[in-house]
């Protein structure tokens, strides 16, 4: 036995030792690899809250923070929706439109309107998630078409002043449904985007309305039907139902 001594001690010395170094490859497999950049959702959260009020945008002082902006642009171009939910994907495509008109607004800043700038919507192209696409396509093909909800032309603002109110915190996975429930009823019921005037018996709603209406008649029989669903106080059956004029000017509070 004793000449088998040592090769007894070295097997155990060697089973002690390694066992725990076998171990952390299994260890270090259950940490997750953050995928995406985690502080997306919080620093644009951070960025809105600081220069969106009462659903303008105060773009003077916006500028002195560009670089936060560009890099939020950064990720929004290399986020990665492979493995994403239907509700990040969502909530993913609302903040890149909003984001990267804010971002183009900066690049023509001063500016009076969006509509001053050719291919603002149709021919500028940005990098979306690995995608090259215009402001259009993302709105049309990553969210109009795919989840079928009118709220969300009250979630994305297109920078002009008869836009619905830009929410000044970004739309999280966790919380998007609840956020453009609250966003719909809040534009809804905002005299600025829906007027009534009792002494004329007359309601001016959105040229949105107009432009999509198959969107609001998909969900509803009638679009003051659809408004009514996100209001306290409906809009009178008798009154005449027109269209204001979009107004292209800027959403700048200064």
């Amino acid at each position: 036995m004793n000449k088998y001594l040592p090769f007894i001690l070295l097997l155990f010395f060697s089973l002690t030792t390694t066992i725990p170094v076998l171990a952390l490859p299994s260890f270090a497999a259950s940490v997750p690899v953050a995928v995406q950049e985690n502080n997306f959702y919080n620093t644009a959260s951070g960025l809105l809250k600081k220069y969106v009020k009462n659903g303008l945008v105060n773009y003077k002082e916006l500028q002195k923070d560009k670089a936060t902006l560009d890099r939020l642009v950064q990720q929004i171009g290399s986020y990665d929706l492979n493995k994403a939910s239907k509700s990040e994907k969502k909530a993913f495509y609302l903040n890149a439109y909003n984001l990267l008109v804010l971002q183009q607004v900066l690049a023509h800043y001063p500016l009076k309107s969006v509509m001053d700038v050719n291919g603002f919507f149709d021919k500028q192209q940005f990098k979306v998630a690995g995608e090259r696409l215009t402001l259009n396509e993302l709105e049309k093909k990553k969210l109009l078409i795919p989840y079928n909800d009118a709220r969300i032309h009250f979630a994305l603002v297109c920078a002009a002043s008869s836009c619905p109110p830009l929410l000044n915190e970004a739309y999280t996975p966790q919380q998007v449904e609840l956020q453009l429930q609250q966003q719909a009823r809040q534009t809804l019921r905002n005299p600025h985007f829906i007027r009534i005037n009792q002494r004329e018996k007359t309601v001016l709603i959105s040229e949105i309305f107009k432009w999509y209406e198959p969107d609001f008649l998909a969900e509803a029989p009638a679009v003051t039907a659809y408004i009514n669903k996100f209001r306290s106080t409906p809009l009178p059956e008798n009154y005449k139902v027109s269209y204001y004029t979009y107004d292209w000017s800027l959403n700048d509070s200064n």
